[in-house]
């Protein structure tokens, strides 16, 4: 019987490509223990994003691979996630309380967008990760219904500085709605909104989360510029339909983003076909390709595609989205999908986003 070497043992790594970081391994730099005793063999890995329903399989996988090596009885491979702070756009401070932001966007109204931001954060959340949401569109918050927190609630103060989240399916929930009255409109100019986030983002007294989900007001006005200026993003997903109105929209968020140096993570396409409920019979009711066309066009991923679907509202509008209320559902599996990829697309951001481009305006 030949002796097991760490060579044997790379080679075989090298050969099983992680989902969600498209690299082997050894590759993405995961590993970071190999122990050979004998016929014994063992691997440590370390994930840095959040997958805590994947890692079991994925230590599985590898470790049934590294017993056909000769000259291997046995071989256990473990695997631990370990969410590191990332790199943001330049010259904007860090947030100590909070490892990485991700902002949830659409270029307008309508598409889904919200319902996406609250079962990306539940998903993330079932994968192991310290999770936080905040409900941005300060004209139109629904996070509050979404997470089942009752009307009238409100955070307590802490020092009379910090608001405390409130904490609802293990997530930690903060919105505009909890501190006014949902029937009184948001009559405010774009200054008292972006000061108005600002105050969200920076004195609420988050505890020390590794994702703090952003659901972005549509659009591509004052509010996203104050975050792209004022608070550390370490990417943004853009939500879209498969309608050629939306998608026109949702280029203007993508170039937005770019604009201001904040990485697109992806594109997630929404209502994307129906399913008749009596039938069975498929329809793309919205177009069909949409989220895949704007996708390649900007060199980014699809990083889901939602059909059109009552169950989904249904869900949300009763204060258990998908993620959660039915969590072995296809549906609940395709956010599950979403949050280790966009975990894994934050992770491999090793560099830092170039300063913020100047603008300025002449009379040409």
């Amino acid at each position: 019987m030949s002796a097991v070497t760490r060579a044997a043992v790379e080679d075989v790594l090298r050969q099983y490509t992680d989902p969600y970081l498209n690299q082997d391994p050894l590759s993405a730099g995961c590993v970071r223990a190999i122990d050979i005793d004998g016929g014994r063999v063992g691997v440590r890995l370390q994930l840095g994003y959040a997958a805590g329903l994947f890692v079991q399989g994925w230590a599985q996988v590898l470790s049934t691979a590294l017993e056909h090596i000769e000259g291997v009885e046995q071989a256990s491979v473990s695997v631990d996630c370990v969410i590191a702070p990332h790199k943001a756009q330049a010259q904007v401070p860090g947030m100590s309380n909070v490892k990485n932001i991700i902002a949830v966007a659409s270029g307008k109204g309508g598409v889904g967008k919200s319902t996406t931001a609250a079962n990306l954060a539940l998903a993330l959340a079932r994968e192991g990760a310290r999770v936080g949401i905040l409900d941005a569109d300060i004209y139109g918050p629904s996070q509050g219904i979404m997470f089942g927190i009752a009307e009238g609630t409100r955070p307590q103060v802490r020092e009379q500085k910090w608001f405390v989240p409130i904490k609802a399916h293990g997530v930690e929930v903060m919105s505009m709605a909890f501190l006014t009255d949902e029937n009184t409109p948001m009559v405010w100019r774009g200054p008292m909104v972006s000061g108005a986030l600002l105050q969200l983002v920076t004195q609420t007294a988050w505890d020390d989360l590794d994702y703090l989900v952003i659901d972005m007001p549509p659009g591509t006005g004052d509010i996203q510029l104050t975050l792209a200026q004022k608070v550390p993003v370490a990417g943004s997903v853009i939500v879209t339909t498969p309608q050629d109105l939306a998608l026109l929209d949702a280029k203007k968020g993508v170039e937005m983003f770019r604009k201001v140096n904040i990485p697109v993570l992806g594109v997630v396409e929404n209502m994307a076909v129906h399913i008749c409920s009596n039938c069975g019979h498929a329809e793309h009711l919205f177009g069909e390709g949409g989220g895949e066309k704007l996708a390649s066009h900007y060199d980014v991923d699809l990083l889901a595609s939602l059909p059109l679907s009552m169950l989904i509202r249904e869900q949300a509008d009763n204060g258990k989205p998908t993620a959660i209320a039915e969590p072995d559902s296809q549906i609940a599996l395709v956010y599950q999908e979403l949050a280790r990829s966009v975990g894994a697309r934050i992770a491999r951001q090793a560099s830092v986003a170039p300063a913020m481009p100047n603008i300025t305006v002449s009379d040409d």
